[in-house]
């Protein structure tokens, strides 16, 4: 089985809802230990664009975002950001970010909770494409002959 990377295991988890994760998890059993070392703590992050995708950066916005740092019992370390104030989604993100880390736990990772997690985000993002789909509305420009 291949492994995610890291970036895209970050982005699944912050994409996943914290309850499918709890509810993945849960299925594996014992968490390892840990603790956290920074927050679980909800700030601000200023959001940048671009003109034209291309063009002069703008400050578009801020955002609120949570951040987890935790550690296991054997000193490895692992980081969660979320977008919102659920604290809990944070430190399960970082939780397992630690845990991937882990090679007695990378496949069951994997199996366990990345794989039913993608499959889920998949499944909704099909669901959302169809509805979007369902209210397109093409546009077309009659031309006159004269």
């Amino acid at each position: 089985m291949s492994r995610t990377s890291r970036g895209a295991r970050q982005r699944l988890l912050a994409l996943s809802s914290r309850q499918h994760i709890e509810a993945h998890w849960g299925a594996l059993g014992a968490l390892p230990d840990h603790r956290c070392v920074r927050g679980p703590e909800t700030g601000m992050a200023m959001l940048k664009g671009r003109t034209g995708g291309t063009g002069n950066a703008f400050h578009l916005g801020e955002m609120t975002l949570t951040r987890a740092s935790v550690v296991l019992d054997d000193g490895t370390l692992g980081h969660g950001w979320v977008c919102g104030r659920d604290h809990r989604h944070a430190e399960l993100i970082a939780l397992a970010d630690a845990v991937a880390q882990l090679a007695e736990w990378q496949e069951t990772l994997e199996t366990r909770v990345l794989a039913p997690l993608a499959a889920e985000l998949a499944e909704r993002q099909r669901r959302d494409a169809a509805t979007a789909a369902a209210t397109r509305v093409d546009f077309f420009t009659l031309v006159r002959g004269e």
